[in-house]
């Protein structure tokens, strides 16, 4: 699970499409049905909350089919695992160690605007460490575990608002449980269930869940993901009080460190490609320049750019 990446091929996996194409001529079929008025949740589309700043696409119900609180169970087990093994290499940062004690305050900046992406995050016991490595990563689980690597910070030499920027993005991929959705839809293909027992929540994939092991890190997101995972997370910092335009900036530096090569081992060869990133949210940026506004006066602070 990364997040500073490259372009996906265009072409997804055709047993996905075909799979996700069978679900939408399904879902037409199930909803003409008289009886089935009481199960419409199982098969709703959730768009973004009705006062974002940004504009996303609609979250697929399908993540549905496996249960959030089995994958964040999963979750928590992996990264107990991970700081574990950090640890273990002294690794892992002390909790007085100044970089964490940054991320932490940057984080405690952002978690009060997640909620209204996803009312679940109230529940969450959002936690921020930071892993010797060099690394350019940084990822966020499922229920809000977040981990930050050496790497990131001191390659790129970035400021609070850049780091925002990758914490609010990362943040952005567990409130539209992006994980969740990927893994139901390539465990429900893998496995061959049928269309209509997904639509009657029949045969659920917690087993699946339940036993993800490593894949929680490696879990490749579509283009779709990244580009709304890049705008929600661009809201998310605006609205604590980072400076948009640093996102921007992000990915200036980004290209600058990658040279810009589709052909980059890794996280670096699956997500969108950084010019088409930075004029997606150079089209947004108007759009959130107000919130940043805001909470700069609700701070008390100036922008001193």
């Amino acid at each position: 699970m990364c997040w500073l990446c490259f372009p996906a091929p265009a072409v997804s996996d055709p047993s996905t499409a075909s799979f996700e194409s069978n679900v939408a001529l399904s879902r037409r079929s199930f909803l003409k049905h008289p009886h089935w008025g009481a199960g419409l949740g199982l098969i709703a589309w959730v768009g973004a909350p009705a006062h974002a700043q940004v504009d996303v696409g609609q979250a697929s119900s399908l993540r549905k089919l496996i249960p959030a609180e089995t994958l964040e169970q999963s979750a928590r087990q992996q990264y107990r695992q991970t700081l574990g093994d950090a640890n273990s290499k002294g690794a892992l940062a002390p909790d007085d160690y100044p970089q964490l004690k940054r991320l932490r305050a940057i984080a405690n900046r952002l978690i009060p605007f997640t909620a209204q992406w996803n009312p679940d995050a109230r529940k969450w016991k959002w936690e921020v460490n930071l892993i010797g490595s060099n690394q350019l990563n940084a990822w966020c689980m499922p229920g809000g575990k977040i981990a930050f690597y050496t790497g990131i910070l001191e390659q790129l030499q970035l400021n609070d608002d850049e780091v925002a920027m990758i914490m609010g993005h990362e943040m952005a991929h567990a409130l539209r449980e992006h994980a969740r959705e990927r893994l139901a839809k390539s465990k429900a293909t893998g496995l061959g269930l049928s269309v209509a027992s997904q639509l009657l929540g029949l045969g659920q994939l917690g087993d699946a869940a339940a036993n993800l092991g490593t894949q929680l890190l490696s879990l490749k997101y579509s283009r779709d993901d990244e580009t709304e995972a890049d705008l929600v997370g661009l809201e998310i910092a605006a609205r604590g009080g980072f400076k948009p335009e640093a996102s921007v900036q992000l990915w200036k530096k980004m290209l600058s460190a990658t040279g810009g090569s589709k052909g980059q081992p890794g996280f670096l060869s699956t997500h969108p490609s950084g010019n088409n990133r930075i004029q997606e949210l150079e089209a947004n940026l108007p759009k959130v320049s107000h919130l940043y506004a805001q909470a700069l006066n609700a701070r008390g602070a100036s922008d001193p750019n």
